[in-house]
């Protein structure tokens, strides 16, 4: 049984320069005399039957007992700050407990909150081989700063052995299998051993994750997935990272408001969606990783069985 009472001030304020209007709900977090001032979130729900990702199985497939119980979690936990989120995750599942990071602003907000709750949650960077040296480096100036060593899960082949057995770049030809075979297939091999994960998307970045939860089942690598940031905005997160001094990709001020792989990313032009510099020039905008539950999974053809 898990119970975790929290009472906290929510105090994200609207910066006055922001792009892109927040919210109701998530505005009046700002207002003084607001409700959510002398909130209380309380968890009361085991969820201890919730078993860890076993390695050559089919994910785990769980009871509509157990999707309820998430469900709650989740709407308990809807208003609550990211702070709290990660405390009650960290109470319910640590050590079992991983997350995936890009190194994206969200990330490096969770990776700062974390060195406070729980450094030694594991902390995973699929590095396909082809990231930016701005994202490696921000990887040490992370280390320096917080102490969390961000773990480098690389996939089976080199990039030159995998070009090598493809007859070139996978990414040119085939970019979805690219993403399956060095970020969909590694982190499922890195979440094996784990009951849930930590993932920095937010709601207003795409349509795909639109509807994601604060905590939902995660059916593609059958673990809980915790979203902390979903109800963010791109202003909070800049507002807290300026504020904190918190340690970014220089990228981020040459125009990539997303950065991935570099063949795949490209400045966005004003105007331009966030997630537009992303395999740019084609229909992709997601590498697979965090497409929501009643999104059909990409072919066998393509993707293989997950």
């Amino acid at each position: 049984m898990v119970l975790r009472t929290v009472s906290t001030m929510a105090t994200i304020a609207i910066s006055p320069t922001q792009n892109r209007p927040m919210s109701d709900k998530i505005s009046e977090q700002s207002r003084p005399n607001s409700d959510l001032a002398s909130a209380r979130f309380i968890v009361d729900i085991d969820l201890s039957d919730f078993p860890a990702v076993r390695e050559s199985e089919y994910p785990y497939n769980p009871t509509a007992d157990q999707l309820e119980r998430l469900k709650k979690v989740s709407e308990i936990l809807e208003e609550a700050p990211a702070e709290v989120i990660l405390r009650w995750a960290i109470d319910t599942f640590y050590p079992k407990l991983t997350m995936a990071t890009a190194f994206g602003p969200e990330g490096c907000v969770i990776l700062s909150i974390l060195a406070r709750l729980q450094p030694n949650v594991r902390v995973f960077n699929l590095d396909t081989g082809y990231q930016f040296r701005e994202t490696l480096e921000l990887r040490d100036r992370i280390a320096a700063k917080y102490g969390i060593q961000v773990v480098l899960a690389r996939p089976e082949l080199s990039v030159e052995e995998y070009e090598k057995r493809n007859g070139g770049p996978v990414y040119k030809s085939d970019p979805d299998r690219c993403c399956f075979d060095r970020k969909i297939q590694v982190l499922k091999r890195e979440v094996v051993g784990y009951r849930a994960w930590i993932s920095g998307i937010r709601r207003d970045q795409s349509p795909h994750r639109a509807n994601a939860p604060i905590v939902g089942w995660d059916k593609k690598f059958g673990l809980v997935k915790i979203n902390p940031l979903a109800r963010w905005t791109k202003n909070q997160v800049w507002k807290k990272i300026m504020e904190e001094n918190i340690p970014y990709n220089p990228l981020h001020d040459q125009g990539y408001p997303s950065i991935g792989c570099w063949p795949c990313t490209r400045p966005v032009l004003s105007g331009e969606d966030e997630r537009a510099g992303r395999w740019s020039g084609t229909a992709k905008t997601e590498c697979g990783l965090h497409l929501v539950d009643e999104q059909p999974l990409p072919p066998p053809t393509t993707y293989g069985q997950l």
